[in-house]
């Protein structure tokens, strides 16, 4: 496998499995040593105001999964729209939305830009319980009551507007980083929808606009990587995922939910961590 194999991958169902089954003790050891080294991430991690999900996709046909207060839901801003994004995706595939120009605009800008004006309007053209019912779907399971939640939209991204709080938490814009680390997972294995429309979303996904955070990181140690993104920002609320597409070894998701003033910065300093964790896997 090389940065030239096009993603996503082929693999058949029954090789896809819930991540929490993928989790593996040594890479879990890990990542839990990488991140407790650091006494202000190990006292945010106790507080549950960070959570931290990486797969490891060197093998795809064997991936590994860890994590951090993995099923802790939070407030993930402009993260969620991923939600938005797969219920888009799911429309088009099942003719309920058209491929518009205007649709697929406001789907790429929602994403690349994190433009809030077209994933309100996205909102409003499939309905809060089309996206509820897409996450929920048994194929996805992006939103599971049993596993603390997950992804979830329930407001339009604008200051007016009912709340549809997820079921939960009452989480408006919300995630796990297990959830979140899901979406990518079934993305890259073209399990999200059909493979066609797989190829849509990373589409969306890849180049990102927006240079902060994981992105910042990554500009500096791997300027090559192909890199599928989506961030949110809210007051103290700073969300980030990412999935790393590189030269060699760096094929990896991360994802990093962070409740404190200083999340930018953390989450800048987290990606070369796990960066360096996957080098020496």
């Amino acid at each position: 496998i090389t940065v030239e194999t096009p993603l996503p991958f082929h693999l058949p169902d029954d090789q896809i499995r819930p991540l929490r089954q993928l989790v593996d003790d040594v890479f879990q050891k890990k990542l839990e040593q990488k991140l407790r080294a650091n006494k202000t991430w190990a006292r945010l991690i106790a507080k549950k105001k960070m959570a931290v999900g990486v797969v490891d996709l060197s093998n795809p046909a064997a991936a590994k999964f860890a994590r951090m207060n993995g099923d802790v839901m939070m407030y993930a801003a402009s993260l969620p729209k991923l939600a938005i994004l797969l219920g888009a995706s799911q429309a088009l595939a099942d003719s309920v939305l058209p491929a518009s120009p205007d649709i697929l605009h406001d789907m790429r800008i929602m994403i690349s830009k994190s433009d809030n004006s077209a994933a309100t309007r996205m909102i409003e053209r499939l309905g809060f319980e089309r996206i509820a019912d897409t996450l929920m779907d048994e194929r996805y399971e992006l939103y599971d009551p049993e596993y603390g939640g997950g992804l979830w939209v329930g407001k339009r991204y604008a200051k007016q507007g009912r709340r549809y709080p997820d079921p939960v938490m009452g989480i408006s814009h919300g995630a796990s980083v297990t959830q979140v680390c899901r979406f990518y997972y079934l993305l890259a294995m073209g399990k999200l929808v059909n493979p066609a429309e797989c190829e849509r979303m990373l589409d969306m996904l890849e180049d990102p606009e927006i240079h902060h955070k994981f992105v910042n990181a990554l500009d500096r140690i791997v300027p090559d990587a192909k890199v599928y993104r989506k961030s949110g920002t809210w007051r103290q609320w700073h969300a980030d995922s990412v999935m790393v597409w590189g030269p060699e070894w760096r094929r990896y998701i991360l994802v990093g939910l962070i409740d404190d003033p200083k999340g930018e910065q953390i989450l800048r300093n987290l990606l070369p961590v796990v960066d360096e964790l996957m080098y020496v896997r």
